[in-house]
């Protein structure tokens, strides 16, 4: 007889084989089983980020096509808008913290691992304007004008993106804007030396640290 850890394990697994076979009245017939088990939405959302980094493999690998990461992307649009209220029902009672500019650096249209930054942040009580992908850097210097942000987040997932970053920086620079923010720089081919390299103030991989820098930049950690 399968005990309760047993039986979370193999319902988290059918949910994520559900996400990545593009399932989706399966996929949101257990995402409503776990809520109902007053399952951490924070653990789902992870279930859901590691199905779509393999949808993305697969996508790679020329085993899913364009149209396969088109009905991903709603899937996940989806799930987003169902944890959404219950992320911000475990934060509530927290104070607005601050305000975050981010958005995928100009060359590089991944946004999965922004999005779920996004809705982490906004759970937490942050003011996120997500700028959404291939943004330039004069669209980073205008947002932050505008919104007068905290702190600005720029996602790569590809090496090519290296160069937005450090022109974006450079542009905050001439324009006098890079001391009034705090920049962390999150993706799959970034790490301290590059975060070194363009003069960032924080670097990270995984979505809920970064969470925790962006509360720290705003001393509420």
């Amino acid at each position: 007889m399968r005990g309760c850890g047993e039986w979370r394990a193999l319902e988290n697994s059918e949910f994520y084989k559900a996400v990545v076979e593009l399932e989706e009245d399966k996929v949101l017939s257990i995402l409503k089983k776990r809520l109902e088990k007053g399952e951490d939405p924070y653990l789902i959302l992870e279930d859901c980020k590691k199905a779509m980094t393999t949808i993305g493999e697969k996508f790679e690998k020329e085993e899913y096509f364009l149209n396969d990461l088109i009905i991903a992307g709603e899937i996940f649009k989806t799930i987003s808008e169902i944890l959404k209220p219950k992320l911000e029902e475990a934060s509530e009672g927290k104070r607005k913290l601050g305000t975050i500019v981010i958005g995928t650096v100009k060359g590089d249209i991944h946004d999965l691992g922004k999005n779920i930054v996004k809705i982490l942040l906004e759970a937490q009580g942050f003011q996120v304007y997500d700028l959404g992908v291939d943004v330039s850097p004069d669209t980073f210097v205008e947002a932050v004008k505008k919104y007068k942000p905290d702190i600005v987040g720029m996602s790569c997932l590809i090496t090519v993106g290296w160069k937005s970053i450090e022109k974006t920086i450079q542009r905050l620079k001439e324009e006098n804007l890079r001391d009034k923010v705090k920049i962390i720089l999150g993706g799959a081919v970034v790490n301290e030396r590059i975060a070194e390299k363009v003069g960032a103030d924080a670097w990270t991989n995984d979505a809920k640290k970064g969470v925790d820098i962006c509360k720290k930049f705003v001393g509420a950690d």
